[in-house]
């Protein structure tokens, strides 16, 4: 059950002024309550022992996020991934918007779920169906152009995608976790708490931002935030949730034009940021000879 909040414009809560741990106390924090009873009790926090539950068989999950009808980024990214030793597939959404090849992303995407891969609506996606969605004008113009595009079924495909997928303990997201339908982004820990108050999951994945960050809530309501480095994997400890905001394979916002994408083991919850070179000059030429704003393409090439 997520918990409900009255928020101001600012998206601070109203009424007193608790500290987060207090807040989740009197919410009876599922995650929260687990931790302190294990403490009381001397369990550790160790995968496999008392406090995690006995360990399962490994599964390394490739997670994407934000491809953007980007059709040379996403091929590569599924390659590399493969080389990892990815046994399943999780699609963070906004699958289209932006880039030139939205048929070939839906059909792709919608191959890998028939397969067993996990897929997420994002704000791109939902607006191919709702010619209402508030956008900036490059993002619109590419919105627009991509409803011709689609036929039906791909089109219901987007629309039908779900906002929130829970996976065991993990949670797949696009967007902030407190309010998926909202879609608010995560940039700060303040934000990142926002999103963990409301949740119960050992780990939420979500994307949106472009950008990877990798936050995480201690049992003693303490936040920190991590800038991931590529290729070092990062265990989650059991301890504390944790929020895994994903670089984004279609459009990277970091100065990197490599495409980004991560891998996760399930059993040692170790999670690793990867990037995966692509040929950026073809994506860009393709959004060019489209006809789509040409600034989408000089976005690729300088990974903002």
């Amino acid at each position: 059950m997520r918990a409900k909040w009255e928020q101001n414009g600012s998206g601070i809560a109203r009424g007193p002024t608790f500290g987060v741990l207090e807040i989740l106390l009197l919410l009876g924090h599922p995650v929260i309550q687990r931790q302190l009873e294990h403490q009381k009790a001397g369990l550790t926090d160790r995968a496999g022992d008392p406090a995690t539950g006995a360990k399962g068989e490994a599964v390394q999950l490739a997670v994407f996020a934000d491809i953007h009808a980007n059709r040379q980024a996403f091929e590569a990214c599924l390659k590399a991934a493969q080389a990892r030793g990815a046994e399943r597939f999780v699609l963070l959404g906004d699958f289209v918007g932006y880039g030139a090849d939205p048929e070939w992303v839906v059909d792709r995407v919608a191959e890998l779920v028939a397969a067993g891969a996990i897929a997420i609506g994002g704000n791109h996606d939902l607006a191919v169906s709702s010619p209402d969605a508030a956008m900036n004008s490059e993002a619109q113009i590419a919105i627009e152009w991509t409803r011709g595009r689609l036929d039906a079924a791909q089109r219901r495909f987007l629309a039908d995608l779900p906002l929130e997928v829970d996976d065991e303990e993990r949670l797949y997201v696009h967007a902030d976790a407190s309010n998926p339908a909202r879609w608010n982004y995560v940039h700060s820990a303040q934000e990142a708490a926002r999103c963990l108050v409301g949740v119960n999951s050992h780990v939420v994945f979500c994307g949106h931002v472009h950008q990877a960050a990798l936050y995480s809530l201690s049992s003693t309501a303490k936040m920190t935030s991590f800038v991931p480095k590529t290729d070092v994997a990062v265990r989650l400890l059991h301890g504390r949730q944790w929020l895994a905001v994903m670089g984004s394979v279609g459009q990277p916002r970091d100065r990197d034009p490599s495409a980004a994408y991560g891998m996760f083991n399930t059993d040692t919850s170790e999670i690793t940021f990867c990037r995966a070179p692509y040929d950026v000059e073809e994506a860009a030429r393709r959004i060019r000879h489209n006809g789509l704003p040409h600034r989408l393409a000089d976005r690729l090439l300088q990974g903002r």
